[in-house]
Parts: structure tokens; sequence; C-alpha cells
């Protein structure tokens, strides 16, 4: 099976540029990812395939490399395919690259760091409104701190860890099975290449102590549910001076009292009253980023017409752009009439016919035939 034009694929010309690319990548990677697909295989494998032409086309060589010959530019041993980094594509990137992080802070892979503090996941609940306009966040998170008794060496005051015996500071032992060569994590130190042979006591040799932290999270505009924003360095701090682990946040929108969100659109059912829907007229409904628009209504509007609000929607993430709101009118029957309301809406009965309810007569003449045409 031949596989797509990798500009086609990410839905730009071959005269886009980086910005461009980036752009459009990062909106169809988010809508494909396996999280926000669970169990679609289908979905899986389109990300994998955005992943990999991204991955050509943003690099400068490999992009002309692929302009010149294709796919077969990667096939058959003439260079590094998309599939980077020893094949698949990890999604990680996708945020480092759009949630900050940098390559500073970024998390090596093939191995990592030995000692390396672990990532922590904080669930942080916003309301529509806070996705709608972004806002500034405390949060708190329980988790630990470096010692500093010891300065997070785990190593009692005056002395220091000493490089271990058993994988001699490497953190690794290898052995032999017959013709291959076995390696594992040396049992001796778990891995950190060093031991403690006297404990630094308020932490027990850890190297760390239970402390809350108190962070600020910055929750941009335009964010949807499942988004994950990683705090680099936030985690679990790391022993013996290695890397302390990173903090990922994941969003959850709580459910709006009016509004419906699709991507970018807004919906609102609105309840129209009868006589404003019959007569036509003006009504306001309020905007989710605070005030009111003005919306006119024509006379005889039905239940079901809907109204479009241009740039009423949703805010692009971290861009200018909006999307609209989507108004479906509710035309609304009186309830609890007085015994002049209802004279008056017999009257009213009374002296109407097909011209003004042509849907009523419609339908009535249509069922006239079927009826007609039944036999006992």
């Amino acid at each position: 099976m031949s596989k797509q034009d990798y500009y086609e694929l990410l839905g730009v010309s071959k005269q886009a540029d980086a910005a461009a690319l980036k752009k459009a990548y990062r909106k169809l990677a988010m809508q494909h990812h396996p999280d926000r697909n669970p169990g679609d295989k289908s979905a899986e494998s389109k990300f994998k395939e955005l992943g990999e032409a991204y991955e050509v086309l943003k690099d400068g060589d490999k992009r002309a490399a692929y302009d010149r010959y294709g796919h077969a530019a990667f096939e058959g041993g003439m260079g590094g395919g998309g599939q980077s980094r020893g094949g698949g594509f990890d999604f990680s990137d996708i945020f480092e690259e759009f949630f900050g992080g940098g390559g500073g802070g970024r998390r090596r892979r093939g191995g990592g760091d030995a000692g390396r503090g672990g990532d922590l996941r904080f669930n942080l609940e916003i309301s529509l409104e806070d996705a709608f306009a972004g806002k500034n966040d405390t949060i708190t998170v329980p988790g630990h701190e470096a010692c500093d008794a010891c300065h997070g060496t785990g190593a009692e005051a005056g002395t220091q860890p000493e490089i271990c015996g058993g994988c001699g500071g490497a953190g690794k032992v290898r052995a032999t099975q017959g013709f291959f060569m076995v390696e594992r994590t040396c049992p001796t130190c778990n891995g950190a290449g060093q031991v403690i042979s006297s404990p630094c006591k308020p932490c027990r040799g850890a190297g760390k102590i239970q402390k809350d932290k108190t962070l600020n999270v910055n929750v941009p505009q335009g964010v949807e549910d499942g988004t994950r924003i990683r705090l680099a360095g936030e985690g679990e701090p790391g022993m013996a001076g290695a890397p302390d682990g990173d903090l990922y946040i994941f969003l959850s929108i709580t459910p709006h009292s009016l509004f419906k969100r699709d991507g970018d659109m807004l919906f609102c059912q609105v309840p129209i009253p009868m006589v404003t829907a019959a007569l036509g007229g003006e009504i306001e409904v309020p905007n989710l980023g605070g005030g009111r628009a003005k919306v006119k209504i024509p006379a005889g509007s039905q239940s079901g017409r809907q109204f479009r609000l241009r740039g009423k929607g949703m805010p692009e993430l971290h861009g200018g752009y909006k999307g609209d709101m989507i108004l479906e009118a509710i035309v609304e029957t009186p309830v609890n009439l007085s015994k002049q309301q209802k004279e008056l809406l017999r009257e009213f009965a009374d002296k109407t016919d097909a011209e003004v309810n042509p849907r009523t007569a419609g339908f009535f003449s249509k069922a006239k035939e079927l009826w007609e045409d039944l036999t006992d």
C-alpha cells in the first residue's frame, strides 16, 4: 500500500513555511491523538503517520531529500525516515514544543538519567469560562523536596555516597548467557551507581523529605478537555543530584449550564416567546466572554431555526482566531394562562386558516390521504 504524500497528509502546500507546518501538524495531532480516541486503531495509525510526516518536513535536509525523491528517500537505507529515535513518535514532544519546557529540561531517551526523579500527575478542573479566557491558577501538589540536611545526597553530613562495588558506578551489570550478553540494573545500588554507608538521619538516606509544593499554573485560552500541561523539573526530586522529574497537569472542563462546545464552536438553545417568534423582534443572549449580543428574530421563526454569531465562539489555542456561536431557537408555548388570555387565544384560533399554519395544514392534508387509503 503506497504512502500518502506528506504535504497532503498535513493539508499544506509544498511552499508552506515552518510556522504553517507547525500549525497544521498541531491541529491534526490533537485531533487524532490516541488519548482522545481510545481503542480507535485508525486514529492511532493516522497519528503515527502525522508524526512521521512532520518529523521529515520540519527538518530542512530531510525535506529537501523528500521533495526530490519522495518516500524513496527514506527507504532501502537511503537515510533516516520520519520514524526517528528508533521508531515511533512521542507525543510528549508536542507539549514540550507548544507548552514550553524547551530542550534544556527535556527528559533524555534511550536509558535516561540514573536516579532521575519520578514524574507526577495533577488533575485540574476548570470552567468553560476559564478555557475561553485562560487563567493563572495556584495549585498545591503533594510531593517531596530535596533534604536540606544532606542536600539530596542521602548521605550523613560529612560523608559522601560511595561508588557501588557491584557495578563500578555504571548502575548496570552484564552477564553472559550462551551467545548473548544480558544487561540489567545493578541489584546492589538499584541503578544509582552509588551506595550510602552512612544514611542521613532526617531523610533516612532517601535524599528527600515529604512536603507539599505550591505552584502557579498558566492555563492558556482555548484549551480543550484532556489537554496536558508539562511543568519541567516540578516532579519528584532526583537522587544524588540527578535531575528532578516533571509534573503533568491534566485539564478537565466542567459542563456549562448554557453552552456546549465542539472544537472552536459554541452551541446554545435559546427559548423564544411565542409572540416574538410569530411577530418577529429582538432578543439578547449572553456571551461566554461576558456582555450580551442582540439577535434579530424574523417573523414566523420556528423551533430549530439556527442563528450564527460569527467570532463569538471559542478562541484557538495560543491564537487570536475565534470560532462562531450557533443559537438554536426553541419556541416556547405559554403556560399558566389567565382566563382572559385563554379566551383571546381561542378567538385567535377560530380565525386562523391554512395560510397562518401552513405546516400543520400540509401535514394533515397528507395524513388525510393516508387515512382514505385505509380499509377495514
